[in-house]
């Protein structure tokens, strides 16, 4: 069973979604406060980490940074319904993607299972160990793997498979739809800045083109698009 970190100082709910994992192939270990959860994601026994932002001793922004300084453990926030500024610093922070609360089970189980699609590399579409290359960047779909000239990109899941879709269509524009729809597994929301916040954090890991300018562009009213030389 996969394993899954809930990370929330509801324990009613966490007993709740434990339950509900479980039916549905999760073995979910609760721990009800922030700096639990930074130890225990960092212990290298889960395959993604579910964090509350609303915690005793340490709340959730802070223990992602922490997860964060250390880790590239998979982390989905859970977040206050309509509170976008926990959303959008947990998104630049390194958050994979996040669920407003109160949320439903079955909507939690579908955003892990998408995190974790990204993530894993055991299919046959992964078992193609060519690199993708444009300019600089080199990146290996297979190893979840980039590196900028001869320098190892630290990237979240969800901006490895942002960049992926933007490189695999380099010099053509890309919709923030096909993007939300191919990189984070789900259709794009009105109002969701999701993928414009991790197309922001791309941008500053990837050093700028001679002329200065970024890599990613952004074509308005259309999407974005990854230059070639």
């Amino acid at each position: 069973m996969t394993r899954v970190l809930l990370v929330d100082d509801d324990q009613e709910l966490s007993a709740m979604l434990k339950e509900y994992l479980a039916q549905e192939g999760f073995e979910a270990t609760p721990v009800a406060d922030g700096e639990t959860g930074v130890a225990e994601a960092l212990s290298g026994r889960y395959a993604i980490a579910v964090l509350d932002v609303m915690m005793p001793r340490l709340n959730g922004v802070e223990a992602l940074r922490r997860i964060r300084q250390e880790s590239r453990l998979p982390v989905l926030m859970l977040t206050a319904r309509g509170d976008d500024v926990d959303r959008i610093v947990g998104l630049e922070l390194g958050a994979d993607d996040y669920v407003p609360k109160p949320c439903s089970p079955r909507e939690l189980v579908a955003r892990l299972r998408a995190i974790l699609r990204r993530t894993d590399t055991t299919d046959g579409a992964a078992a193609n160990g060519d690199a993708l290359v444009v300019g600089p960047l080199h990146l290996w779909p297979a190893r979840r793997e980039a590196r900028w000239a001869d320098t190892p990109l630290a990237l979240t899941s969800t901006e490895f498979s942002l960049l992926e879709v933007l490189v695999s269509h380099a010099g053509q524009v890309v919709s923030k739809a096909t993007l939300s729809e191919k990189a984070l597994g789900r259709p794009l929301a009105r109002f969701d800045r999701s993928v414009d916040v991790h197309v922001s954090s791309l941008r500053h890991k990837l050093a700028p083109r001679d002329d200065g300018r970024s890599w990613i562009q952004t074509v308005r009213g259309q999407g974005y698009q990854f230059v070639r030389e």
